[in-house]
C-alpha cells in the first residue's frame, strides 16, 4: 500500500511539474515574483521542521544579534528566496543571450574572462545563496559553459525536467556517479566546471571539516582536489538579490597562493569569501537546511537541536588540525560515488 501511494505521488509531482513548466512562462516577472513570494510564505507555514531548523540555525550562527521577530522574518523570507529561485528556473526558457542584461548584471567578470589555453580551465566555487539557478544559466550565456554534476532526485521522473531547463545554455550535466573522474578529465582538457560547496556532507572519503559562522561543519573538499591535479583556478561566485527584481552575479578573487594549502584550506579560504556576504543579509542563504548536522564532542558553544556527535567526523576534524599544522593535504581522493 505504501509503494503504490509512493508511486502514484510521484506521477503527481511529474504532472504537477510538467504543468509549471508549461504556465510559468507564460507570465510576466512581477507575477512569478508574487507567485514564488506567496508560495514560500505557505511553505513556511507548513513545513514546521524546516522551519524549526532555520529559526535554530540562525539562532547558533548570529547569537543574540537579532531579536526572535527579525528570525522568523528572516527564516520565512529565505524560504520564498528559494521558493523565487525555483519559479524562476521554471521561468528560464524566457532567458536569452540577448535579453540576459536586463534580469542579470555582474561583478568582477574579469576574473572568469574567456581566454585562452590555461587561462579558459576553471573551477567556480558555488553557493546555494539566492538564484544560484540563474547564475549557473548565466555563466553558460556568457559563454562560460561548463561540465556541471547533476543531483538526482528522489523521484526520477523530474530528472529530464530539470536536467532540460539546466542544461538550456549549453553546460553539459553528468551523473555525480563517476562524476569526479569526469570532471577531472575536462579540466585536465582545460574546461570548465562549477560546484555547490557549502552543503553539509556526511564525513568521509573528500570530506573536510571547516568553520561556517565560527561552527564546525563536513563539506565537499572535490574542488580543493580538482585544483591541486589539474591546476585550475578556483573561482567563488554567488547571487545577489537586487531590489528590482535582478539579480548580480559576482566571482569573487581567485583562491591565491595555494601552494602547500589543504585541502581543508582551500575550502575554508572559498568559504571565507563568501560567509561576509551572507552575515549582510542572510536571508537569501538555506537556512532551513541543516548546515551544522555534526558537532565536536567537546563543543565549547551550542549547536543546532539535529546536531549529533559522530566519531568520523572528529577524526577529520582531528586529521584536519593536525594538516593544517604540518601543511600537507593528508587527504584521499574525493569520490561521489
Amino acid at each position: 500500500m505504501r509503494s503504490r501511494w509512493k508511486r502514484l505521488r510521484y506521477h503527481l509531482e511529474w504532472i504537477g511539474l510538467l504543468l509549471a513548466v508549461r504556465l510559468i512562462p507564460l507570465l510576466p516577472r512581477w507575477a512569478c515574483f508574487h507567485v514564488a513570494q506567496m508560495l514560500g510564505a505557505v511553505i513556511s507555514i507548513f513545513d514546521r521542521h524546516g522551519y524549526r531548523v532555520a529559526l535554530n540555525n540562525l539562532e547558533v550562527a548570529f547569537g543574540n544579534q537579532f531579536p526572535i521577530h527579525k528570525r522568523r522574518r528572516i527564516a520565512r523570507q529565505s524560504f520564498q528566496h528559494f521558493a523565487w529561485t525555483m519559479v524562476d528556473l521554471l521561468w528560464s526558457p524566457r532567458l536569452t543571450q540577448q535579453n540576459l542584461s536586463r534580469f542579470i548584471e555582474f561583478q568582477n567578470l574579469e576574473e572568469i574572462a574567456p581566454g585562452a589555453g590555461a587561462a579558459r580551465s576553471a573551477i567556480i566555487a558555488c553557493y546555494h545563496y539566492s538564484n544560484f539557478e540563474w547564475l549557473s544559466l548565466a555563466g553558460g550565456f556568457l559563454d562560460l559553459k561548463g561540465t556541471i554534476l547533476s543531483q538526482e532526485f528522489k523521484n526520477s521522473l523530474l530528472d529530464p525536467i530539470f536536467n532540460k531547463l539546466r542544461k538550456q545554455s549549453g553546460h553539459e550535466l553528468i551523473p555525480r556517479k563517476g562524476g569526479l573522474v569526469r570532471l577531472y578529465k575536462v579540466l585536465q582538457r582545460k574546461g570548465r566546471t562549477a560546484l555547490l560547496v557549502d552543503l553539509t556532507v556526511p564525513p568521509g572519503k573528500g570530506t573536510v571539516v571547516i568553520d561556517c559562522f565560527r561552527l564546525k561543519t563536513s563539506v565537499t573538499s572535490a574542488h580543493a582536489w580538482l585544483h591541486e591535479r589539474t591546476g585550475a583556478p578556483i573561482i567563488p561566485a554567488h547571487c545577489d538579490p537586487l531590489p528590482d527584481g535582478r539579480y548580480r552575479v559576482t566571482f569573487h578573487r581567485k583562491i591565491d597562493n595555494t601552494a602547500g594549502m589543504t585541502h581543508q584550506q582551500i575550502a575554508q579560504a572559498c568559504w571565507n569569501s563568501f560567509e561576509p556576504y551572507v552575515r549582510r543579509n542572510p536571508a537569501p542563504w538555506l537556512w532551513m537546511y541543516k548546515h551544522w548536522r555534526y558537532r565536536p564532542a567537546n563543543a565549547d558553544q551550542p549547536y543546532p537541536f539535529y546536531a549529533h556527535v559522530s566519531r568520523r567526523f572528529e577524526e577529520i576534524l582531528l586529521r584536519d588540525q593536525g594538516s593544517s599544522v604540518e601543511g600537507t593535504s593528508g587527504v584521499e581522493s574525493p569520490s561521489f560515488e
